[in-house]
């Protein structure tokens, strides 16, 4: 029984994710997936004692402690003499003061329940890493098709948001605090869902190699059709979804795809890789140059606006970081007062300047080693005569959702940080069934004369 549910765990899990991993207003669907997520880990840990793992896997997950173990420091409690000392608390060391208390210990982090809720966050990825790095007969091709049909899911619920009698109040929104009026699908951000359709664009066309390679005309045939109607899904689901970084993201997202049908290295592919560059520095600057609350009357209306003010708070707390998960307390105590009214900013719309603020010089370092680790992974996937068409969907993914990072906050979600670990992990251990690198090298051969 245990054997036959094996293969099914990473699917089945990375489909849950994307039901009711949508959004932190999903609280008891968040607290289901962190249970699994643990029953997962464990399983892993017990299956996997002992055994080897590739070295990118290893370095991957040496990454992932140095980060738990800064976020867990940043919760230790310190002394005042210590703590008053550190850059950014010399406001709150004034608010002690005017309530008459007299702190002996305190943690550097300034919000430290945002910090641990922010740690309980993540167990949803690493459940995903572990499925798929640690127990056996994980197929990618059927956690491919999780991610479709999840997706699909996703677009039919928000062909019913959208063409409701009234889609500002539609009941088919699962979230009170949702982007009305457009297709948000299990998310309660629209531009979340974009980034999760945007992934699932490389996994079909993962699939559809997939389909091609079926030596039954019939089965051909009937997959290949189905792979193209989950296509064409996705990008309706993207047209109805009216995200900017869907439109700006999606041309290179479908070129770089084409690398997985024609290939890296014929000429075709490279003149994809050319495109999908230039194209993706393109969307980023339009993405960047537009406003956050579309249509909306505020005074934070802008990226650029937002970035000053961020750019600020890392000069304020680069050094040793405010805390994970503490960006939206330490926003509203610098925000000037003449500049509040009913919109507030509780994300950067940069994650990586909003890592930098919460974790500072140490969390910086760690975000460049994890972005020099995913650059060298993806070249050696390149490079390898070995890496199939789920290697190549898995750095595609995870590049777009790298890209849509500098302008947005895309893995803050259960969903989408489950997407992002599962392609990771498959940029390093996708590979043909039966067959490796050393399988496929030049025979040397000796003549006798």
């Amino acid at each position: 029984m245990i054997e036959r549910m094996r293969p099914f765990i990473a699917p089945g899990y990375l489909f849950l994710c994307l039901l009711l991993g949508g959004s932190a207003q999903a609280i008891w669907g968040n607290t289901a997936l962190r249970l699994i997520a643990i029953l997962i880990i464990a399983w892993a840990l017990l299956e996997r004692a002992g055994a080897s793992q590739p070295k990118a896997i290893k370095q991957l997950l040496l990454l992932i402690v140095l980060m738990l173990a800064l976020a867990l420091f940043q919760l230790i409690p310190l002394p005042i003499s210590f703590w008053a000392s550190l850059p950014g608390r010399s406001q709150l060391l004034e608010g002690f003061r005017l309530l008459g208390i007299a702190p002996s210990f305190l943690p550097l982090s300034l919000s430290p329940y945002d910090s641990v809720s922010t740690l309980l966050s993540l167990l949803p990825p690493l459940g995903m890493l572990a499925a798929v790095v640690s127990l056996r007969g994980c197929s990618a091709a059927w956690t491919a098709v999780a991610l479709v049909g999840g997706s699909i899911a996703g677009v039919l619920l928000g062909i019913l948001q959208v063409t409701s009698g009234d889609p500002l109040r539609s009941g088919w929104y699962l979230y009170q605090q949702t982007n009305f009026g457009v297709a948000t699908g299990f998310f309660a951000n629209g531009n979340h869902m974009a980034s999760l359709l945007l992934a699932t664009i490389p996994f079909i066309a993962a699939l559809g190699v997939t389909a091609r390679q079926a030596k039954d005309l019939r089965l051909r045939s009937a997959a290949l059709a189905l792979v193209g109607g989950g296509l064409v899904v996705v990008i309706l689901g993207l047209a109805l979804n009216g995200s900017l970084a869907g439109y700006g993201l999606a041309l290179p997202v479908v070129v770089a795809s084409m690398l997985i049908l024609f290939g890296v290295r014929t000429s075709i592919g490279k003149t994809a890789m050319a495109f999908t560059a230039i194209a993706s520095l393109v969307a980023l600057a339009m993405l960047w140059a537009s406003p956050v609350n579309r249509g909306a009357a505020s005074s934070i209306t802008s990226r650029q606006e937002i970035l000053s003010h961020s750019v600020g708070l890392v000069e304020k707390y680069g050094l040793v970081g405010a805390g994970v998960g503490a960006f939206e307390e330490v926003y509203r105590m610098t925000e000037r007062p003449n500049r509040v009214d009913r919109y507030y900013v509780n994300h950067a719309h940069n994650d990586y300047l909003e890592l930098a603020i919460e974790t500072g010089l140490p969390g910086i370092l760690l975000i460049l080693l994890f972005l020099a680790w995913w650059g060298r992974s993806v070249v050696q996937m390149v490079r390898s005569p070995a890496s199939d068409q789920f290697a190549y969907a898995g750095a595609i993914a995870s590049a777009a959702l790298l890209v849509h990072s500098v302008v947005d906050f895309p893995l803050r979600t259960a969903a989408m940080s489950a997407v992002f670990a599962m392609s990771l992990v498959l940029i390093v251990q996708s590979r043909r069934t039966g067959r490796n690198e050393a399988d496929l090298r030049p025979a040397r051969h000796i003549v006798v004369g």
